[in-house]
C-alpha cells in the first residue's frame, strides 16, 4: 500500500491456490508502484494451498479478505470493489506482474479520453513475446472473427499486421480481464460483474454492458503487464471446460438473438459427439448435460 491513506486506485487481485505465482506478482506492485496512492485487495477464494497464509504473513500490508466458499472470478472481485475506496480499479490476475509503474499512465489515458469507462493495457507471455488480449464482442460471428485473429498471428504472413496494430491505442470490443483498468463509478453503475458468470466470459458481459450505457472500451499498448495465463485453470481443466459452456451459454441467452443460441448449441452439440465418437473419453459426460440443460439455459430472446 502506498503512504497516501486517500488511494486513487484500488488494485484487486482475486486468488484461488494461487502460492505458485502470488509472491512475484505482489513484489512487482511493491516494487513498481510509486506515482500515485494506491491500495491493494486481495480476495482469497477458500484456497486450500496455503497461499492466504502466506499472504497474510509476508504482505501485511495488503488487505485479505478470506472466503470460506469459493463463489468464482467474477464474485471475488466484486466482494474487494465493495470496500474499494479509489477512484478507479485496477483488476489483475495473480498470473501477472507488473514491469513498470503503470497506475499514472492509465489515469492519465481516463483524463484524455472521458468517454472511455474501461482501458486493458498491453499483456506480455513471460518471453516478452505478444499475448492478444483483446476480441471483438460475443457473437456467431465475433467468436470466430477473434479466433481467426489467434490463428492468423501464429501465421509469420499475418503476425506483422496484428503485431503494429497492438501496438496503437484504439478502441475495442472486448479486453481480457488478466488486467482491467476500470472507473469505479462505472463499475458501481453496473453491479460489478454478473455472477452467474462463475469463470470466464465476465469481462466480455462487463464490457458489452458498459457499451449500452455508452461508454467506450479502449486498448493502450503505453503500458505492458506480464501474464502467464492458465495457472487457475490448469489446475482443475475438465471442470473450468465445463465452466467454460456454462458461461457461453449463459451470455448467449443473456445478449444474442435465439437464431444464435441454436446455431451454437447444434454446433457444440455436434463438436463434441463427433470428438466422443473418435475418442470415447475425450468429452466429459457433464458437458452433454450443460448442452442439454434447456430449464437453465433455455433457447429464448436475450433477457
Amino acid at each position: 500500500m502506498s503512504d497516501d491513506h486517500s488511494p486513487l486506485v484500488s488494485i484487486i487481485l482475486v486468488n484461488y491456490n494461487g502460492i505458485a505465482v502470488i509472491d512475484p506478482c505482489l513484489r512487482s506492485l511493491q516494487h513498481f508502484l510509486h506515482s500515485v496512492p494506491y491500495e491493494v485487495i486481495i480476495v482469497d477464494n477458500c484456497s486450500t494451498d496455503g497461499s492466504a497464509e502466506f499472504i497474510e504473513h509476508h504482505f501485511p500490508q495488503f488487505h485479505l479478505l478470506r472466503q470460506t466458499v469459493n463463489h468464482g472470478f467474477g464474485a471475488g472481485n466484486n466482494i474487494g470493489a465493495r470496500i474499494a475506496t479509489g477512484k478507479f480499479l485496477l483488476l489483475l490476475n495473480t498470473d501477472t506482474q507488473l514491469i513498470s509503474d503503470i497506475l499514472l499512465p492509465l489515469i492519465l489515458l481516463m483524463k484524455q479520453h472521458p468517454e472511455a469507462g474501461i482501458i486493458g493495457p498491453k499483456l506480455l507471455n513471460p518471453d516478452g513475446s505478444l499475448q492478444l488480449s483483446t476480441a471483438w464482442a460475443v457473437s456467431w460471428k465475433g467468436e470466430f472473427k477473434t479466433r481467426q485473429r489467434l490463428k492468423q498471428y501464429e501465421n509469420p504472413t499475418h503476425q506483422r499486421a496484428i503485431l503494429q496494430r497492438f501496438e496503437q491505442c484504439h478502441e475495442v470490443d472486448v479486453v481480457v480481464g488478466a488486467a482491467l483498468f476500470i472507473r469505479k463509478k462505472l463499475f458501481d453503475q453496473l453491479g460489478g460483474f454478473d455472477e452467474q458468470f462463475f469463470m470466464y466470459f465476465e469481462e466480455s458481459d462487463l464490457c458489452r454492458r458498459a457499451q449500452m450505457l455508452g461508454w467506450k472500451i479502449l486498448y493502450t499498448p503505453e503500458v505492458s503487464v506480464i501474464h502467464v495465463r492458465g495457472h487457475s485453470t490448469d489446475q482443475i481443466s475438465t471442470r473450468m471446460m465445463i465452466e467454460y459452456r456454462r458461461s457461453q451459454l449463459y451470455y448467449y441467452l443473456k445478449h444474442r438473438p435465439l437464431w444464435e443460441q441454436i446455431c451454437l448449441r447444434l454446433y457444440l452439440l455436434v463438436k463434441f459427439a463427433i470428438a466422443t465418437l473418435r475418442s470415447p473419453h475425450s468429452t466429459p459426460p457433464q458437458l452433454f448435460q450443460v448442452l442439454l440443460n434447456f430449464r437453465h439455459y433455455p433457447l429464448k430472446g436475450p433477457r
